[in-house]
């Protein structure tokens, strides 16, 4: 079902992105969506990265983290305890935001390009 939300609400989101393109510009909607894309990657990488060292130095004191930890980082937060996870979450949230602010700008830039390509 959650699936099935996601799906749509991308849906959704590449439809009213493509009524704000022909309402805006097609350009000036591609510079909206790769300047948003540029910002989600200022937040996201730092945040990202530093998240990986937060959470490493939280873990590391008390298990030995598996070969794959830095690929799937989410699976070891049930090992942390509330005290532990407290500085570890405001990195990953940032990191989270920086992603969807990616994928937005993404999404904004195709539309914009998709509808500069299709329109008369």
């Amino acid at each position: 079902m959650h699936e099935f939300l996601l799906v749509l609400a991308s849906l959704v989101g590449v439809v009213v992105l493509g009524v704000i393109a022909q309402v805006i510009t097609p350009l000036i909607m591609i510079e909206f969506g790769l300047w948003i894309l540029a910002g989600g990657l200022l937040i996201g990488i730092p945040a990202g990265l530093w998240y990986h060292v937060v959470l490493y130095r939280a873990l590391k004191r008390r298990i030995t983290l598996p070969s794959w930890w830095w690929r799937r980082p989410v699976e070891l937060h049930d090992r942390l305890t509330p005290i532990e996870f407290a500085p570890v979450r405001p990195w990953f949230v940032a990191g989270a935001a920086g992603f969807v602010l990616c994928c937005v700008g993404g999404i904004a830039a195709i539309a914009g390009l998709s509808i500069g390509q299709f329109a008369p």
